[in-house]
């Protein structure tokens, strides 16, 4: 999918880049597979708010994605790709034989009128079929991975993301995932053959703060220009550093550089090597 650029008529217009939307084959979603998504805007159910900066926005209804691929051996036509505004990826809309239709993860390079498949067997090795771990040959690209065995995948769904797998040994097939890390899964789960589409979403120039504001994104103000009674970064005159040994949240905890899994989680001894160049302790 290329990147569009726009001429510069304007500051935010000469900054602006979009995805071109022509890989999309179909503009309107189909209506069986659309909920309304509910906006919550970072509140909790008690109405605080636990996530800041959050609100507003365009209105979305959800597409409901197939990420369990479930529907076993029978044959699927792709029958359009779509753009779906929860995800960063592209998403495919498929029609059984059977009539029935379900949304999944488009794959790179899947197009309209390819047949796809899942199944718990052997399948053939082509972008967008499914199957388990252990059918799936060492050393290929793939996507939408399980990490328990029909639970409906878990990693490598965004735009762009991949793993490879590495090798199938005992009840387990080992994956090196898009951060580097190298783990194990059990060999049972499902996974996509292929790398996940749009992977030139990385590349996008957002152009303005008008468009933060309709993706549901509110401004985030700095800490260094608040009161000293607002922020721990707050207070003194002109442009001043911090004044603190690391920077602070506005409760005062770490803001930088902290490491957020949990010690001794369960799935550490599926873990071979963390991944790189991020704080491990």
């Amino acid at each position: 999918m290329a990147i569009k650029v726009y001429k510069p008529i304007s500051n935010a217009r000469r900054q602006m880049s979009v995805l071109d939307s022509s890989f999309y084959t179909k503009k309107a979603p189909e209506k069986s597979l659309l909920v309304i998504r509910k906006k919550h805007s970072g509140r909790n159910a008690q109405g605080k708010i636990t996530v800041r900066h959050k609100g507003g926005g365009a209105k979305r209804f959800y597409r409901l994605v197939d990420f369990k691929r479930n529907k076993f051996d029978v044959p699927a036509k792709v029958v359009a790709l779509e753009y779906d505004p929860n995800r960063t990826a592209a998403i495919a809309l498929l029609q059984y034989r059977d009539g029935e239709k379900r949304y999944i993860i488009a794959p790179a390079d899947l197009k309209v009128n390819d047949s796809v498949m899942s199944s718990k067997g052997v399948v053939e090795i082509k972008i967008g079929n499914s199957t388990k771990l252990e059918n799936i040959p060492v050393g290929s690209t793939i996507h939408n991975v399980e990490l328990v065995p029909g639970l409906g995948s878990a990693i490598c769904r965004s735009a762009g993301s991949w793993c490879k797998l590495m090798a199938v040994e005992g009840a387990y097939a080992t994956l090196r995932l898009p951060s580097s890390e190298v783990r194990m899964v059990p060999k049972a789960c499902m996974a996509t053959i292929g790398q996940v589409s749009n992977q030139e979403h990385m590349h996008v120039k957002i152009g303005k703060a008008g468009r933060k504001r309709h993706m549901g994104v509110k401004p985030t103000v700095r800490g260094k220009v608040m009161n000293p009674v607002d922020h721990p970064h707050g207070g003194g005159e002109g442009a001043n550093p911090i004044g603190h040994k690391y920077p602070k949240t506005p409760w005062g905890k770490h803001a930088l550089g902290v490491f957020t899994r949990k010690p001794n989680k369960p799935s550490d001894i599926l873990i071979i090597s963390k991944r790189k160049n991020k704080r491990t302790a």
